[in-house]
């Protein structure tokens, strides 16, 4: 039988609907728009979404900075509560404080969004979180794309992932080489688990321990699944107020890997940074995987954020400014470690002592 004679065959027939993903536009629209900047050129629908780039003209040696990430299977815990406007919050977290890192002013984001079928509300939804997130870091929704994937993802499967990009005048780029011995560790305190580590959590507290997501959880005060959805903290804003106002170093944006991986990368080969447990106590949910798992504190360690979701490394002269800025913002923040010579250390971080009882 030859291709053209199968009966009744079109796009719609093999699970793609093409009118849904034009309603999914429409209702997006009015969220997308509450992300623009005067940079930004024409509206929702077209090929490209355009950035007016002599507005950097202003930059003596501007350096664009860009990253890509994802949320990775946070999604999930999404998908089983059918709570869609959170998530886009930890895709621009993700994306944009990283971007942030160097110093970079967050400018302009694209998402993609991949989808088993097209409920036009749950896309619609998934965005106005996106652009929520963006407007929180300062940055506009330039465009993105929404793809539909039956057969390879059941009907309410779903995935996000974005890009964005940023710019920093070259004289002022953060990093290695500015960090100095002496200098002070600064943590800001995480929303809770953030984005990473949810493979782990997910095996231990619904798989092994049994949890359900909508149970009520006394230490949380509120149900297991709303602890689990918490949006990550967007610190992009806060880090760039935090270098008008102080002296800053370096950032270290605390992600896969846990604080102290992620704050080696930032450390110069001659130097080592030592962080105290002692000065701050993780959160219940980070007790609780632990726990629940029999999960070493090493373990835990290397695969969740243990309360902490960014760092700022700044000259000791700029420490009372800079938790000022920060607490002024809302954002906690404490001096957490220093910056020492590396010595015997074969590492660039660590973490030393243990964390106050809750």
């Amino acid at each position: 039988m030859s291709e053209n004679s199968v009966p009744g065959a079109s796009y719609a027939a093999a699970g793609v609907d093409i009118e849904a993903g034009d309603r999914a536009v429409e209702l997006m629209k009015e969220w997308v728009k509450k992300t623009q900047r005067p940079e930004v050129l024409g509206g929702l629908g077209g090929f490209a979404g355009l950035f007016d780039a002599s507005a950097l003209k202003n930059y003596e040696r501007p350096l664009l900075a860009s990253a890509t990430d994802g949320v990775g299977t946070k999604v999930d815990i999404a998908r089983q509560l059918g709570v869609y406007d959170t998530i886009g919050h930890d895709l621009v977290a993700m994306v944009m404080d990283d971007i942030v890192v160097c110093g970079a002013e967050p400018l302009f984001m694209t998402d993609y969004i991949c989808v088993g079928k097209v409920h036009p509300e749950r896309v619609a939804a998934i965005v106005k979180g996106i652009a929520e997130g963006c407007v929180l870091a300062g940055c506009a929704l330039v465009g993105g794309e929404t793809a539909e994937h039956p057969g390879l993802l059941g009907a309410d499967d779903f995935d996000v992932a974005g890009a964005g990009t940023g710019v920093v005048e070259a004289d002022r780029l953060l990093g290695a080489d500015r960090i100095r011995t002496g200098d002070a560790v600064i943590a800001m305190a995480s929303s809770g688990l953030h984005s990473n580590g949810y493979s782990l959590v997910r095996h231990v507290l619904l798989n092994q321990a049994g949890l359900a997501l909508d149970a009520r959880v006394e230490d949380f005060g509120r149900t297991l699944g709303e602890e689990l959805l918490e949006p990550t903290k967007i610190y992009s804003l806060d880090c760039l107020a935090l270098t008008r106002t102080a002296e800053v170093h370096a950032f270290s944006h605390v992600t896969g890997g846990g604080l102290a991986a992620n704050l080696a990368r930032v450390i110069p080969d001659h130097l080592h940074a030592i962080v105290d447990r002692g000065t701050w106590t993780p959160g219940p949910i980070f007790g609780l995987v632990g726990r629940l798992g029999g999960v070493e504190r090493l373990e835990l360690e290397k695969t969740l954020n243990m309360g902490v979701g960014m760092i700022a490394i700044v000259p000791q002269e700029s420490v009372d400014v800079a938790l000022t800025t920060l607490a002024d913002r809302g954002v906690e923040a404490w001096v957490a470690g220093e910056i020492t010579d590396r010595g015997e250390h074969t590492i660039g971080a660590e973490l030393v002592g243990d964390h106050p009882s809750n």
